[in-house]
């Protein structure tokens, strides 16, 4: 199914690597036992990953797209509440057992927007989200975990991997901490042969392998520990991934008090400790 307005996931720019900064986590948690694809469901295998935590959990877009399915028993099959997003390009994302539809049927959604909230409709035993990834056509399920993986996700949680080539929020971010690492960067989103070859220097120089990729080795290394009253580019970056999960601030690069509430808003949604400060978790969350 093709989209007005909304590009398929495939570009040139992701010919040479799955891992574009196109797609994101939709939802934070651990994969319960029995949740994994493939597992029985009576007469059925299981169709997707599910992911838990408790109801009010905050569900993300997966990727860009359209709503094209929002209510319940969306799916033949699938019980409760539940969301199907058409990416384009014969892909879609489902999710499942929602407690709270935070878009409307027919809405273009951006990746990594607030898309529901995590809940326990259905039949189910306790709060998740079931999540699923279909190519080709809707009703073609595809193993989620390693899908994602391929585009550079970790599915429930872990810093991200985003290669030359790449576009988005996630690359601004990497740009604007770059350049509070020392290398000034234009922070366009497009991650071209100038920030590849300034993050080069910056893993060299923390001994790191110089390959360009902004994946769980560099990014604890590239990100700061951030509170009220801190200013500079990496402020920046982590406003435009704030903003990338909905949080509709400006970026100015001062951490005020409307970021400190950002943060704890969305450390409470995710169910990270509610401090108030950027530390490692906190960034390995939003950038995921």
């Amino acid at each position: 199914m093709a989209l007005t307005g909304v590009p398929a996931l495939t570009s040139s720019a992701s010919a040479a690597s799955l891992k574009d900064g196109r797609w994101c986590n939709p939802a934070q948690g651990h994969f319960p036992a029995g949740g994994s694809y493939g597992a029985p469901r009576g007469a059925y295998a299981h169709a997707g990953q599910d992911v838990s935590n408790p109801t009010g959990t905050a569900v993300y877009a997966a990727a860009a797209g359209t709503v094209i399915r929002r209510g319940t028993n969306v799916l033949s099959g699938r019980t409760g509440n539940g969301l199907v997003i058409s990416h384009g390009g014969g892909l879609y994302t489902y999710y499942g057992h929602l407690s709270v539809f935070r878009v409307s049927l027919n809405a273009t959604v951006a990746a990594g927007q607030r898309i529901a909230d995590m809940g326990a409709t259905g039949n189910v035993t306790g709060p998740h989200l079931h999540f699923e990834t279909h190519s080709g056509a809707l009703g073609s399920t595809t193993n989620p975990v390693p899908y994602l993986a391929a585009r550079g996700v970790d599915l429930g949680g872990g810093w991200p991997a985003i290669d030359a080539g790449a576009g988005g929020a996630t690359v601004k971010a990497v740009q604007y901490l770059v350049t509070q690492r020392g290398t000034a960067l234009v922070a366009d989103g497009d991650y071209g042969s100038v920030s590849v070859n300034a993050v080069k220097k910056f893993q060299s120089s923390r001994g790191l392998v110089a390959d360009g990729q902004v994946g769980p080795k560099t990014w604890p290394s590239l990100v700061y520990s951030l509170q009220q009253g801190s200013s500079g580019a990496h402020v920046s970056g982590l406003q435009v991934v704030l903003n990338k999960h909905s949080a509709g601030l400006l970026v100015d690069g001062g951490f005020g008090p409307v970021v400190e509430s950002a943060v704890r808003t969305y450390q409470s949604v995710n169910r990270l400790v509610v401090d108030g400060q950027a530390g490692p978790k906190t960034w390995e969350a939003l950038v995921g």
